[in-house]
């Protein structure tokens, strides 16, 4: 697999996510040296594009759909779809795990022993990256497809360094890595969601997360504990608005990408959560419009994606048991405009 960036005129493949922590680039799963050099040019398009998973009201994810049954609306102004496809690429994911001493280390363990979890849903040709923060971001293993690999930098993590947790400043960097890899993209973050010592605020990760075109999936590492103490009266009113804060923040990250947010009580949960997380990824429709609004004025614009059946009318899905159920659609809520003309 091999993608590529315009450079002094010519494309050459990027780097991984250690090159790009050391120069500030964007970085790059490893090219397939077996196959020849692929290049390619991009140039600069109004095209936007939106990836989309359809799925019933109790969660049944649903294929098959045509371009026909989409609708794309933004700022309430319905748009041509230009492009459609299923998805079927293969997953580059980076797994972000919260692992410093909050939550008396319970997190950080949480957090390593779920992950390895996690990598039971991939397949061989998936790409995997681990970063692990406390008050500083750790790449423990870069993009990788030998699973064993992953799992192998997961357990070599035993001793939590500090007390804080810069979950903003972590997102914030991570997707600034992946701007310009082309394809899915996603980050799983596995964290309590609490932010103690960034230097980002809320307000500007939530900003970054609206432009990004990155899938942010989230998994709460601290309801187990905050319902052990909350039972035996040990959670203060304080406490128990900071860890609900925490969930919000998580629950925002991803619902703003088109990603879900789950807050597991029990360890039996995480199959089913892991599974999903790796189908949503692989039954996603890719979905292309030129906006009809060309005036690039650097604003964020709310998309909407409605599914129609053959004859224009919202959708019912009807299951087994022939009853009919809603649909539900998770995608990205909107994007930024580039600010100017390309002469500009």
């Amino acid at each position: 697999m091999l993608l590529a960036f315009l450079a002094a005129a010519l494309a050459v493949p990027l780097d991984c996510l250690r090159a790009s922590a050391q120069q500030g680039g964007a970085q790059q799963p490893p090219a397939d040296q077996k196959k020849p050099p692929q290049y390619s040019i991009s140039v600069e398009s109004p095209l936007v594009n939106v990836d989309a998973v359809v799925t019933d009201q109790d969660g049944n994810i649903l294929t098959g759909l045509r371009k026909d049954n989409f609708r794309i609306y933004e700022d309430g102004e319905l748009q041509q779809i230009s492009n459609f496809a299923p998805t079927d690429a293969p997953i580059t994911v980076v797994m972000l795990m919260e692992f410093s001493k909050l939550g008396y280390e319970i997190f950080a363990y949480t957090a390593k022993y779920w992950s390895e979890d996690f990598l039971n849903h991939l397949k061989k040709d998936d790409w995997v990256a681990v970063k692990t923060f406390d008050m500083k971001t750790h790449l423990e293993m870069d993009f990788t497809q030998d699973k064993m690999e992953a799992r192998q930098a997961i357990s070599r993590l035993y001793f939590p360094g500090f007390s804080e947790a810069n979950l903003f400043d972590a997102l914030i960097e991570t997707m600034d890595q992946l701007k310009d890899v082309k394809g899915k993209k996603s980050i799983l973050i596995l964290s309590s969601g609490l932010d103690t010592f960034s230097h980002h605020t809320l307000s500007q990760a939530l900003a970054e997360v609206k432009q990004s075109d990155v899938t942010i999936f989230s998994v709460g590492v601290s309801q187990q504990l905050v319902e052990y103490m909350d039972s035996r009266q040990m959670l203060g009113a304080v406490a128990r608005m900071d860890f609900l804060q925490g969930q919000n923040q998580l629950t925002a990250f991803a619902r703003m990408t088109g990603g879900y947010a789950w807050f597991p009580q029990f360890e039996g949960q995480l199959p089913g959560i892991f599974a999903t997380v790796a189908a949503f990824l692989r039954n996603q429709y890719t979905l292309g419009f030129i906006p009809t609004n060309q005036a690039n004025d650097g604003k964020f614009h709310k998309i909407k994606v409605e599914i129609v059946d053959d004859s224009g009318q919202p959708y019912f899905f009807t299951n087994a048991k022939g009853k009919k159920r809603k649909i539900v659609v998770y995608a990205r809520e909107g994007y930024t405009a580039p600010k100017g003309s390309v002469g500009d």
